[in-house]
């Protein structure tokens, strides 16, 4: 109830709308106008209680004039137009029940923003008619063509001369009031514009008449509310009964079926464009909608109603208005309900130009030009199908101009899909090159053409991998293609074609031929520059986020036999540096030797010399990184000259300490908050002891130094940053150049 004077306040706004409309479309399908009606009440109080959107508003449709004219006419009678309607409201039960309101899912966002742009332009085109009072054509009219020979632009046209200075006076001054109170501090009143607009027009009316002015307005140019006293003798005239007798009439199965078809397509791309203009961004549950509908249609057809659908112009106003749960609805129809029981004649006071202003201030706001810009910034293939909609939709229908506008969205998406429905990525492997071709979700016969391009632009020597692993569909053609590639194209070319990630339903089978773990013979070619620009690739692909795709399990069962990794790595143990992820390596790639503060000790220097002398690793790394723990701790007990154990209470801690406290002790270029708090010079510290390990490791292992002078080797500093991901690699020639490339590094 927190909203319910919002609501009924938007409630009466639509009202005011709904009822001309009504009618009017009534009138344009050759339906009673009581019926046009009828159906508004249904839509507004049935439909209102049983739907499960907050803000559509249902009711007849100007979407539905021409499938009406026709059914009437090919059934014979109205009455056995209304079995069709009752029966085709059972359809849409069923559909509802079935979860065909899943189609929803399946419309563009694209074309729905295309259909409220294009009943944005209706609106406007064709109430700048009733504006100025040329109001020959009926109130609900949308079609392009209309049965007298206009159409929508020849119309405006021929209301120049039409020109009913009262009514254009009407009509501009509640334009001019909706677009000040728009753009004023009266737009945050509870007060609607639309309802100020409504009585500003009877004001102005009823003055032109109380004067005698020769600008006041007949009756033709008002609101003409039907009430009981003027419908008729008897309840007959009211409410019409379907023809039972026709139950064996096919023709009236058919007729149904295409009312059910049609309104429930109208109904569910209404719902979806309404969904948009909720500011509470609320979605409506399509299935509960066409059961909704579906009883609104049966309750309909039984006492004489035309068919019902969500209708976009009236939930466009209800939105306007500020509704903001369905109550605005279901009072829009007690409204209708009243005015056939008789409503004082209050509402046939106001003017069709006032009615104008509103439509057309609610057009602009759907199509307003912000709007267009915001599409075509979004790229070709997402305006050019919205803007076929909106013409489609102006020049035709609303069911017309979407599937156009949907056959468009789909051309984009074939033709997107025949572009991108594989990517080549080149991967950089220890090993060598590998060009890994990945298929997309779905690969049909239309990505043929770019497939069998992307093959036929592989070189002799190529390693050509082809990745199924996210593909859940591949056609027959596809798979001929690639099958003919692994079998005879491609090693006829010299190509090595491997595959991965073929379902279990196709008749190609996983086959890997490159090679993905470091072998020995990769070993014994790689050379210690090789290994370190090994290593700088595969950190910028980890910090970028553009990692090699590994087949773990097979590198498990490829290096069970044996090892050959090209380097070892001495890091810390702290728990966010994990060596080969960091560096984008596989198993078996490199030795990883791990200790807090990667300081250096006689088993370290064993494993090293083992890694190299033995295992023919071709490079040392020592690896440091930012905010290291075991660097703040020697920091902080260097700077109060404590005793380890006696400071931390850890019995072993010294073995770590008294390393890194020489790179404390060496750092120079800071003179206060020589601690933990320090975050610059705790990095710079733990880069001069990157660089102390690294002249230790020289310096204690006659082993490792005679490797490092004939070339065997090489090593290397290096500091992880753990903020960015990215290794800076350390210049050992000085301690200068190491402690500002960790400076850097933070």
């Amino acid at each position: 109830m927190k909203f319910l004077g919002k609501d009924l306040i938007a409630g009466m706004v639509v009202f005011l709308v709904a009822m001309p409309l009504c009618m009017g479309i009534a009138h344009a399908s050759g339906a009673p106008v009581i019926a046009g009606i009828i159906s508004g009440i249904i839509g507004g109080i049935v439909v209102g209680l049983l739907s499960g959107s907050h803000i559509s508003v249902s009711g007849p449709a100007a979407g539905l004039v021409a499938t009406v004219i026709s059914q009437i006419q090919v059934l014979g009678s109205y009455q056995t137009f209304l079995l069709a309607v009752v029966i085709s409201g059972i359809l849409q039960i069923g559909f509802g029940i079935l979860r065909a309101g899943v189609l929803a899912n399946y419309f563009p966002t694209n074309v729905v923003r295309g259909l409220l742009a294009a009943i944005g332009i209706i609106l406007i085109l064709k109430q700048l008619p009733h504006l100025v009072g040329d109001d020959t054509d009926f109130e609900g009219e949308m079609a392009f063509l209309q049965a007298n020979g206009d159409n929508t632009f020849t119309e405006i046209t021929s209301a120049v001369s039409s020109f009913l200075p009262g009514a254009a006076l009407v009509g501009l001054s509640c334009l001019v009031l909706l677009f000040v109170w728009d753009k004023s501090a009266l737009k945050k009143s509870a007060f609607p514009a639309p309802l100020a607009a409504a009585l500003l027009g009877v004001a102005i009316s009823e003055l032109l008449r109380i004067s005698g002015s020769s600008w006041s307005m007949s009756p033709s140019h008002l609101v003409e509310v039907p009430i009981l006293g003027a419908l008729g003798q008897g309840w007959d005239n009211i409410f019409r009964m379907p023809d039972w007798s026709q139950w064996g009439n096919p023709k009236v199965y058919t007729a149904a079926l295409t009312l059910a078809i049609i309104a429930s397509l109208q109904t569910l791309l209404n719902l979806e464009a309404t969904d948009k203009l909720d500011l509470q961004m609320r979605v409506s549950p399509p299935n509960r909608e066409l059961l909704a509908q579906g009883v609104g249609n049966v309750a309909a057809g039984l006492i004489g109603g035309m068919p019902i659908t969500s209708v976009i112009v009236r939930s466009s106003v209800n939105a306007n208005a500020g509704a903001r749960t369905r109550i605005s609805s279901i009072f829009h129809g007690v409204l209708l309900l009243a005015c056939v029981l008789g409503i004082p004649t209050l509402l046939n006071r106001i003017p069709l130009a006032a009615l104008a202003a509103i439509l057309v201030v609610t057009g602009l706001k759907l199509a307003s030009p912000k709007f267009f810009v915001q599409i075509a910034k979004q790229g070709l293939a997402e305006f050019i199908p919205f803007a076929v909609t909106v013409l489609a939709i102006i020049f035709t229908d609303l069911l017309v101009g979407v599937i156009i506008g949907l056959g468009v969205s789909l051309l984009f998406v074939l033709s997107s899909n025949a572009r991108h429905s594989m990517t080549i990525i080149n991967e950089e492997h220890v090993s060598g090159m590998v060009h890994r071709v990945e298929l997309a979700n779905q690969v049909c016969f239309l990505n043929r053409a770019a497939l069998n391009r992307i093959l036929a632009s592989f070189q002799k020597g190529a390693q050509v991998v082809i990745d199924a692993r996210t593909t859940d569909y591949l056609d027959r053609d596809i798979l001929r293609i690639i099958q003919t590639f692994r079998d005879e194209t491609g090693p006829a070319r010299g190509v090595v074609v491997s595959l991965i990630g073929f379902q279990n339903q196709y008749y190609l089978k996983d086959r890997v031929q490159y090679v993905d773990v470091t072998t020995r013979e990769v070993q014994d070619k790689i050379t210690p520059e090789r290994v370190l620009q090994v290593l700088k690739e595969g950190n910028e692909r980890f910090a970028s986020g553009r990692r090699l795709q590994r087949d773990l399990v097979r590198q498990v069962s490829a290096t069970s036999v044996g090892q050959h990794p090209i380097a070892v790595v001495l890091s810390c143990i702290d728990s966010r540096a994990p060596t080969e992820i960091l560096f984008d390596l596989g198993i078996g790639d490199i030795f990883s030797v791990r200790l807090a503060g990667n300081v250096l000790s006689r088993k370290v220097l064993g494993s090293m010399e083992f890694a190299c002398k033995v295992a023919g690793s071709k490079l040392i790394l020592v690896l440091g990184h930012t905010s290291c723990g075991a660097v703040k701790a020697t920091c902080d007990i260097v700077e109060k000259d404590q005793d380890t154990v006696q400071a931390t209470g850890l019995t072993n801690l010294s073995y770590l300490v008294e390393p890194i406290s020489q790179a404390v002790k060496m750092e120079n270029t800071t003179k206060q908050n020589r601690n933990s708090s320090n975050a610059d010079f705790v990095d710079r510290v733990a880069a001069i002891h990157v660089r102390n390990v690294m002249l230790a490791i020289h310096q204690e292992s006659p082993t490792l130094r005679d490797m490092i002078d004939s070339g065997q080797i090489q090593v290397v500093g290096a500091m992880y940053n753990v903020k960015s991901g990215r290794v800076d690699f350390i210049n050992a020639a000085n301690t200068n150049s190491a402690v500002t490339m960790a400076s850097t590094a933070t």
